[in-house]
């Protein structure tokens, strides 16, 4: 159970996927401007880097390696994430037509997100059994929703403050994206 629990948090801190490795961006620093979007981006994404990642454990342990056809792992995992996304969309788009509206083109980013295909792909080369690739997965989509909830907090609190005008924009996000990154980073070395 221990060793559950120490995936889980350096799933969700130590290897902070946009934090420490800066995969994912695009929809980190182009959703982060709403707090109420980031809260449903960070769980759209856990959610699909969860149901990807245990569909992709199964096809590759019970196809691709018993058939001896793993080097099409990326490609049949891009398929799967895609499939999920694409079902996401359909179920958004008709459950939550605002939310759909808010997130616009970076709902359709999920499907090509490093981070939604790096977690099944290192859950694989890591040779995790199938409840460690699940609690890696869900610590990731965790960890990617704590980032860019943070930093949806952290953007909302600067609309009150005088920004200089050749920061405002993508310019303080970065250097804040850079100070949240370097308070992750004092994690590093806690736990594998």
């Amino acid at each position: 159970m221990n060793e559950y629990l120490l995936l889980f948090i350096g799933a969700v801190i130590v290897n902070n996927f946009v934090l420490t490795r800066f995969l994912g961006l695009c929809i980190f620093f182009g959703v982060s401007k709403n707090l109420n979007a980031s809260i449903g981006m960070g769980m759209a994404v856990t959610s699909v880097i969860t149901l990807s990642s245990m569909f992709a454990w199964m096809v590759y342990h019970f196809i691709l390696v018993p058939f001896n056809v793993t080097f099409l792992t990326t490609i049949v995992f891009v398929l799967l994430i895609a499939s999920f996304v694409q079902l996401l969309e359909m179920v958004i788009k008709k459950y939550a037509p605002a939310l759909y509206k808010m997130w616009g083109i970076y709902l359709l980013l999920i499907a090509t997100n490093c981070v939604v295909l790096g977690v099944p792909l290192i859950n694989v080369e890591s040779n995790f059994s199938f409840l460690k690739s699940l609690v890696n997965a869900v610590g990731s989509g965790v960890g990617f929703a704590v980032a860019i909830i943070l930093m949806a907090s952290l953007r909302e609190k600067l609309r009150l403050a005088d920004v200089p005008k050749s920061l405002e924009g993508l310019g303080i996000a970065f250097i804040l994206a850079g100070c949240l990154s370097l308070s992750f980073f004092g994690f590093s070395g806690m736990i594998k």
